[in-house]
């Protein structure tokens, strides 16, 4: 039987992660998730491996293969489209380097479903700092990087850059996904960003977020200082290109 959720996972090279990462969000009992692998066109074989899973579960898996790297926001732009389009009503991102705890999957469809949430953001820094085996450098990068998002935006997320995020369906159909404008990790924050603006409930689920230990990192210079520009330029939107942050209209059975 067809799930009403689906997680999303972006993948580059991701060999040694990606059969388990797959199988513990399978083996998860309580409430049913499918999968959908977005695949960056992985040298190292991570869509051989996800295509024979899929021969074992054709309607629990599914994968996007894309021409190359073209980062994670486009990744998960990619997804969104695909898993409205196969009518999921809750939309997951997650890891796939068991950064972000499988078993948190049922508290964060769980605060969408029934908690009051349009978005649920798994949040490493709602209970006080929640990370393991992170270089002390990024981890102070990673929490000050989320205070100056709440300074700069005013919204009240504590974990601005968390990529563990569930969407109610709505929030995306809501949402101009054509018109998101980053790649990387700043692609987070405008998501919580636009959705914040357009009226949506966010809220955070606490986590504890362990540092890959196979693999290896996406994060690089770049990406960091696109977000820290980025925040800059969200804001100055927010107030002079207000039209970016109207709700598109949604398809006539939800507005009926």
């Amino acid at each position: 039987m067809k799930s009403d959720s689906v997680v999303i996972i972006p993948t580059y090279n991701e060999k040694e992660n990606i059969r388990n990462i797959i199988n513990a969000v399978l083996e998860i009992t309580e409430h049913q998730f499918d999968v959908l692998i977005v695949d960056d066109n992985s040298p190292d074989g991570t869509g051989a491996i996800v295509d024979e899973m899929i021969a074992q579960w054709p309607d629990r898996i599914n994968i996007l293969k894309r021409a190359g790297k073209q980062g994670l926001g486009t990744a998960y732009i990619a997804g969104f489209k695909w898993s409205l389009e196969h009518h999921y009503e809750y939309i997951i991102e997650m890891d796939a380097d068991f950064s972000h705890p499988p078993r948190k999957l049922i508290e964060l469809q769980q605060a969408c479903a029934t908690g009051g949430a349009d978005v649920a953001v798994g949040s490493r820094y709602i209970s006080g700092v929640n990370v393991v085996n992170w270089p002390m450098g990024r981890m102070l990068m990673s929490y000050y990087a989320s205070a100056y998002v709440r300074l700069v935006t005013g919204m009240k997320v504590r974990d601005a850059t968390a990529g563990f995020v569930c969407y109610r369906r709505e929030v995306l159909q809501s949402i101009n996904l054509d018109a998101v404008e980053f790649k990387g990790y700043a692609f987070q924050i405008e998501m919580k960003f636009t959705a914040h603006r357009m009226g949506f409930t966010i809220k955070e689920v606490p986590i504890v977020f362990v540092n890959r230990v196979l693999g290896t990192s996406k994060m690089n210079s770049s990406i960091f200082f696109e977000a820290l520009w980025g925040v800059i330029k969200l804001r100055l939107d927010s107030i002079f290109n207000k039209a970016r942050f109207i709700r598109q209209p949604l398809p006539p059975q939800l507005t009926a």
